[in-house]
């Protein structure tokens, strides 16, 4: 079987030889493509699109030569084999053979996903790394995995969210072929791969695009990247259709089940139909028709409206990243109260309660942090809208030293988190390593050249200035530096200490949570109705929390989510389904760091 995708831009491999080029350059005078043998003049167009249509066989590799001086990849390259200053490479998709013919993806309520970074989550650091461990997920219970941002950045080393080149995976991970490979040996496990995208602004180094395309980006907007890309000003349809032919590029070239959307909050636009319903609807009446593409969101304005089914319809969007749930838990296991923490400082638990039950803690409500009022009502919204999570690689890598959170809380209190969002009706999310409480920090690194290289290593520790354990210069020149290639290999994980006994434990307690969940829980989701939770508050670190679910179920959390013993429970309905060490037999009274889950109903 074949998958491709036309692209309207870019290079397109016609067969016998030839290649159709395509560049949108509305500011370029006069475009050149420059192959090995030569250079050819291409005709101007309608909207600036300069084509030619020459001999070029897959491999060939080519620059654009913008008026005569300045010679620039392709911004629709599938592939850099050189890094991001270096020419781009024809690839002919029909050269790979698929053999999943037959996945049509999973339900979203069955989704336990798994967040990875290719670079850091095996030793090898590329796609074939990362598919040997496939294995390791499948037996874990891992049913979806998500892939930090592929798109091209300079250098070897990245998160991800410094691309340039949206359409070529990145060569430090291996080729287009391997990482097709990748996902179609997922597909063999029964396992999903979700692919993270940023459409909401480009890397700092080696984006050409403002010297040919200036109207890519527009001054009517801000971001915290400076100019905000162009989805509503002059010129903004090719754009919109650039980004729009990249999703549907990955879901249809490489088999993707769905993408996760970074920061949709910083997309701006203020035309009458926005881009994020524009995109959501093509993938939609798309490759969505034929199986299930699953479409995340990261969105800080919790709009719930992106997430509700319109009429008898499906919704735009099948869920969002909870920030809420994790802050609320994290604030609960640690006590750390700053920047976004103080939102929910002055009760975690009730937070934590109001997100389980329905779904985001702000709905509408005033944010101390952010001074003005966040998010939109939630609360009749099916659990799985919510994607629930201890640790991902923003909570853990954005912190100075890059812990994780057995760094930070103790065992018993990690392992009543863990018993909560692993069980809960909401769709739970692990970071990588999490399941065997990996030592290894998840650091910010990256790869940058020339001047910007130590801009950046200032900034980065100038961002913990205002941070009372951080005042002192002496202490902030101790941050790692996100380029010295050591802050990348202290982030890589050491599969081998699984097998140290107190990671082992950790891995015994994650295969059974995931598997309690498979057997007794994901069956009861795909009936859930939306508003059916309810939560109580128990003294200020108690809380119980009830579900409906499908087919009359009754799902129960109870947990005590402090140190010490706390009475005044109500006694537990149903049968019980899960309990923390020491809590099997308790009534009204829970020990410290608790959670027991009871199911009870026809369902059930």
């Amino acid at each position: 079987m074949i998958r491709r995708h036309r692209l309207p831009l870019g290079a397109e491999y016609l067969g016998d030889g030839r290649t159709r080029f395509s560049l949108w350059a509305p500011a370029a005078s006069s475009v050149e493509l420059v192959l090995e043998g030569g250079s050819s003049r291409m005709e101007r167009g309608e909207g600036g699109v300069f084509s030619l249509t020459t001999g070029a066989a897959p491999g060939a590799r080519y620059r654009y030569r913008i008026d005569g001086g300045q010679e620039v990849p392709d911004p629709a390259s599938r592939f850099q084999p050189e890094d991001v200053h270096g020419p781009s490479a024809v690839v002919d998709p029909a050269s790979f053979e698929w053999g999943d013919g037959g996945w049509r993806g999973r339900p979203w309520h069955e989704a336990v996903v798994y967040e990875l970074h290719v670079g850091t989550f095996s030793p090898e650091g590329t796609f074939r790394g990362a598919c040997e461990r496939l294995d390791h997920l499948a037996g874990l219970g891992v049913t979806a995995v998500e892939l930090m941002p592929l798109a091209d950045f300079p250098g070897s080393r990245n998160w991800g969210y410094d691309g340039v080149l949206p359409y070529a995976p990145d060569s430090s991970y291996g080729t287009p072929e391997e990482l097709k490979e990748l996902v179609q040996a997922a597909h063999g496990r029964g396992i999903m791969v979700l692919l993270d995208v940023v459409y909401n602004h480009f890397g700092p180094e080696g984006n050409y695009l403002p010297l040919y395309a200036p109207r890519f980006f527009t001054e009517r907007h801000a971001t915290p990247w400076g100019a905000a890309v162009n989805f509503d000003d002059a010129g903004s349809e090719t754009v919109r259709e650039f980004f729009v032919h990249n999703a549907l590029y990955w879901i249809e070239e490489y088999g993707f089940d769905g993408l996760r959307l970074d920061a949709v909050h910083a997309i701006r636009d203020d035309s009458g139909r926005h881009f994020l319903a524009e995109l959501a609807e093509r993938i939609r009446g798309g490759p969505g028709r034929g199986r299930r593409v699953h479409l995340v969101l990261e969105n800080e304005e919790n709009e719930a409206s992106l997430l509700r089914p319109a009429g008898e319809g499906r919704s735009l969007y099948d869920a969002q990243w909870n920030d809420d749930l994790h802050h609320a838990l994290h604030v609960a296991l640690t006590g750390e109260d700053a920047a976004y923490y103080a939102d929910y400082a002055d009760a975690p638990v009730r937070h934590l309660g109001r997100c389980l039950a329905e779904g985001f803690a702000y709905q509408g409500d005033p944010s101390r942090h952010r001074g003005d009022r966040r998010g939109e009502p939630s609360a009749d919204l099916a659990p799985p809208a919510f994607v629930a999570f201890l640790q991902n690689h923003d909570q853990v890598g954005n912190r100075a030293f890059g812990e994780r959170i057995t760094d930070l809380a103790s065992p018993e209190a990690v392992r009543a988190a863990a018993a909560v969002y692993l069980l809960s009706p909401q769709v739970p999310m692990l970071f990588m390593g999490e399941e065997w409480g990996a030592s290894s920090p998840f650091l910010f690194f990256c790869d940058f050249g020339g001047d910007l290289a130590p801009l950046v290593t200032q900034g980065r520790r100038e961002e913990f200035a205002s941070f009372p354990e951080f005042s002192d210069p002496e202490t902030r020149g101790r941050i790692p530096d996100p380029n010295a290639p050591g802050t990348f290999g202290a982030s890589r994980l050491d599969w081998g200490e699984r097998e140290a006994p107190e990671h082992a434990r950790w891995l015994d307690l994650y295969r059974e949570l995931l598997a309690l969940r498979r057997e007794r829980i994901v069956p009861l989701l795909s009936g859930a109705p939306g508003g059916g939770g309810r939560y109580r508050l128990v003294g200020e670190r108690g809380l119980e929390v009830r579900w409906g679910l499908g087919g009359g179920a009754r799902l129960a959390l109870r947990a005590n989510l402090g140190p010490e013993p706390l009475g005044g429970f109500g006694l537990p309905e149903g049968d019980l389904l899960y309990a923390t060490e020491g809590a099997e037999a308790a009534g009204r009274r829970l020990p410290g760091w608790a959670a027991v889950w009871h199911l009870a109903g026809a369902g059930a």
